[in-house]
């Protein structure tokens, strides 16, 4: 009986226990609550507080950006394609010996001005002066027999078949002499075209050979400048376009058009040839180097902006502008570009202020000040 009595009484212990601690959980959420409203209140005075020193002070989380900045204005652009060229000439050539010798004589030197047919040079041609001294005795000879023969037959006297033989060998001896001194015009290099002595690569007592490089000889009356694009301009570039070639050497410059334009893509270097003629000028010197820039495009009335400051993103091409404080994001669609520039087809308007350094590091909407 006693023992069923303890029994009773454990369960109800139990939940006197349970009890208990039930109470106490509850008393702790309520306090731990408390505690966290009263912190998220002190936390939204302090950043409050902190909002208005940032006002009063100027002092913000996120620094200003200076920049620089440029207004779009309608402008005239031109685009043009800069190619290296040289300048050449129609009449630029070797003057070169036709026969197996020796230099005797160079009667020229580089500057000199000579005509077309001058002798320039001259190879040795001793053994042939001789065979001409001795048809020279020939000729006089037949000449002495054919005008004897003449004679007689005017006084009836020999045959005419004696008259025709004596002129045959007349007209033969100077024959060969004729041939004679042809071969030995050959001994001799002489200007092929009217101009000035550019180059001289021999001197007495070398071996000339024929077709051999001897003496340039370079007409500065039709100059030109020649250039190879590549098939990427076909139908870019045109007869006519206007074209500056610039001298960098000579710090010059001469504005013309393009005189002749390739239709056709060279099949092995895949280039076409564009040519200014040049007439004569006394600065300008045959495989002269020079800059052909070839106006292909114009625009008076363009947007344009420096090419540096197009960022290409996912999005497309992206310029950045400002009101003066914020930067803002504008996509835009370009157009031709030439010299650093590019033109705006779409997204700015004249009077925009674009962003034209600083904007490495910004994103849409960043604070910004302009230096002055």
């Amino acid at each position: 009986m006693r023992r069923t009595a303890y029994l009773l009484l454990i369960p109800i212990f139990i939940l006197a226990s349970c009890g208990g601690s039930g109470k106490k959980a509850n008393q702790s959420n309520a306090k731990n609550e408390a505690e966290l409203a009263k912190l998220k209140k002190e936390r939204s005075d302090i950043d409050q507080k902190i909002k208005a020193l940032e006002q009063k002070t100027g002092d913000t989380t996120k620094k200003t950006t200076p920049v620089s900045i440029q207004e779009v204005q309608p402008t005239d652009f031109v685009a043009t394609v800069n190619i290296q060229s040289q300048i050449t000439g129609d009449q630029n050539v070797y003057a070169a010996a036709q026969v197996l010798g020796t230099v005797k004589d160079v009667l020229v030197h580089p500057g000199q001005h000579v005509s077309k047919g001058q002798v320039l040079a001259t190879l040795d041609a001793a053994n042939l002066d001789q065979q001409i001294e001795t048809q020279q005795a020939r000729i006089n000879f037949a000449k002495t027999m054919y005008e004897k023969q003449q004679n007689l037959w005017s006084q009836n006297i020999g045959t005419q078949v004696q008259l025709l033989q004596a002129k045959a060998n007349y007209d033969d001896a100077r024959l060969q002499k004729s041939a004679l001194v042809a071969q030995k015009d050959m001994y001799r290099i002489v200007a092929p075209v009217s101009g000035v002595i550019d180059q001289v690569n021999v001197k007495v007592g070398d071996a000339s050979s024929p077709g051999a490089a001897s003496i340039r000889v370079v007409n500065t009356d039709n100059l030109k400048a020649e250039a190879n694009l590549g098939e990427n301009y076909l139908g870019k570039v045109n007869t006519g376009n206007p074209v500056t070639i610039v001298f960098p050497d000579l710090n010059d410059s001469i504005k013309t058009r393009l005189t002749y334009v390739a239709k056709a893509v060279d099949p092995s270097s895949r280039a076409f040839l564009a040519q200014v003629m040049l007439g004569n000028n006394s600065k300008l010197h045959p495989n002269m180097s020079c800059i052909m820039k070839i106006a292909n495009y114009e625009d008076k009335h363009a947007l344009v902006v420096p090419l540096s400051i197009i960022q290409k993103t996912s999005k497309g091409d992206m310029v950045y502008t400002t009101d003066g404080t914020t930067a803002k994001a504008v996509y835009v669609t370009t157009g031709a570009n030439s010299n650093g520039q590019v033109e705006i087809l779409s997204g700015l308007n004249a009077g925009d202020k674009i962003i034209t350094t600083g904007f490495e590091n910004l994103d849409n909407g960043d604070p910004v000040t302009i230096q002055q």
